[in-house]
C-alpha cells in the first residue's frame, strides 16, 4: 500500500457514536477533521484508555527491524496519525513500554510528534482543556536497559517518568539522569510491575485524569488483566499481514490469555470511516 500520508487529508466519516461523556472543544479544523469528540469526566479516578492499530487479521506489530512501528500496519494512514495525535492532546499522560520505545528511538509521545503538519490545532486544543504542556511520558523498562541520551529523556521537550524496578533503578543512575527525567523504582517485586503498580507511581507524580495506553502488546495485556482499561481507541487497517508457524508478529494483547474463560467483552461506543480504514472505539467496564 502506499504511503498515505502524503495524500490529502480526508474528514473522517462518522457511522455510528453514542452520546456518552463530555463534548471535547476541538478547533474548527480538527473538528472538520474528526467530527464530535466526547470523553468521560472522570472524578473519583483517572479514566484509562487506549490506542492501537491492527491488521485484519490481529497483528499490531511486524516485530521485525525498520518496520516494527504502527505506521507499517496503518499504511503510514494520515488519518491514523490524526487520530493518534488527538488522542495525545488530550492525555494528561502516555504511558509506553521499552519495547515501544526502541521500536521508534527518537520519537516524542506528543501530539505534534505524530503529525506535525496539525502542531498549531494540537497546541490549541490543549490549551483551551487547560494544558500548559505535553503530556508526561512514561516509560516502563522492568530492567531499566534503555539509552538516556535518546530524544525523549535528553530533549527537555517532555517531562518523562521511568518506571522500572529496584535493579533496573540502579542501573540507569549509572548513566546520569537528565532533569527532565525522574526515575521510580517498583520495590514490591524484584523482576515484574504490575499495571496497577504503574497507575500508582503515576497518580504520585502526576494529578492527571485522562491516561493512554499506547503499548506495547504486553503491557497492554497487563492492563486488561488487571481489568484497568476503560477505552479502547482500534484503528482497523485494510491489510493482510500473514504469519509463519513461528514468527514474532505481535497481535493486540501478548503474555495474557483470557478467553473462555475470562474474556474481556467491550460494547462498541464509535465507528468512523477514512477511506478502508475503520476507526473502532470500545468501552470496558
Amino acid at each position: 500500500m502506499p504511503r498515505s500520508g502524503s495524500a490529502t487529508l480526508a474528514p473522517l466519516k462518522t457511522l455510528f457514536e453514542t452520546k456518552r461523556g463530555k463534548v471535547v472543544p476541538l478547533p474548527p479544523k480538527l473538528a472538520r477533521l474528526y467530527g464530535c469528540l466526547r470523553m468521560p469526566l472522570p472524578r473519583t479516578h483517572p479514566h484509562v484508555f487506549s490506542n492501537f492499530v491492527t491488521t485484519l487479521d490481529g497483528v499490531v506489530s511486524l516485530n521485525t527491524k525498520g518496520h516494527a512501528s504502527g505506521g507499517d500496519i496503518s499504511g503510514f494512514s494520515a488519518q491514523d496519525r490524526m487520530v493518534m495525535g488527538l488522542l495525545r492532546a488530550i492525555a494528561d499522560v502516555v504511558i509506553i513500554g521499552a519495547g515501544t520505545l526502541g521500536a521508534d528511538s527518537r520519537h516524542l509521545w506528543t501530539a505534534e510528534a505524530i503529525f506535525p503538519k496539525l502542531a498549531d490545532e494540537y497546541r490549541r486544543l490543549s490549551k483551551a482543556l487547560g494544558k500548559s504542556e505535553a503530556p508526561l511520558n512514561v516509560i516502563v523498562s522492568g530492567r531499566g536497559e534503555i539509552d538516556l541520551r535518546l530524544p525523549v529523556f535528553a530533549s527537555g521537550k517532555v517531562q518523562t517518568l521511568i518506571i522500572t524496578t529496584t535493579a533496573g533503578a540502579k542501573h540507569l543512575l549509572k548513566q546520569g539522569v537528565p532533569d527532565s527525567v525522574e526515575v521510580r523504582a517498583i520495590r514490591r517485586s524484584a523482576s515484574v510491575i504490575s499495571a496497577r503498580a504503574i497507575l500508582d507511581e503515576v497518580y504520585r507524580v502526576h494529578p492527571g485524569k485522562l491516561i493512554l495506553v499506547e503499548g506495547g502488546p504486553r503491557l497492554l495485556g497487563d492492563f486488561y488483566a488487571e481489568r484497568l482499561i476503560d477505552e479502547q481507541f482500534l484503528t482497523l487497517a485494510p491489510q493482510i499481514a500473514g504469519r509463519d508457524d513461528d514468527d514474532g508478529r505481535l497481535s493486540l494483547v501478548m503474555g495474557k490469555a483470557f478467553a473462555p474463560g475470562d474474556a474481556r467483552w467491550g460494547r462498541l461506543t464509535d465507528v468512523r470511516r477514512g477511506g478502508s480504514h475503520l476507526f473502532l472505539r470500545y468501552s470496558f467496564p
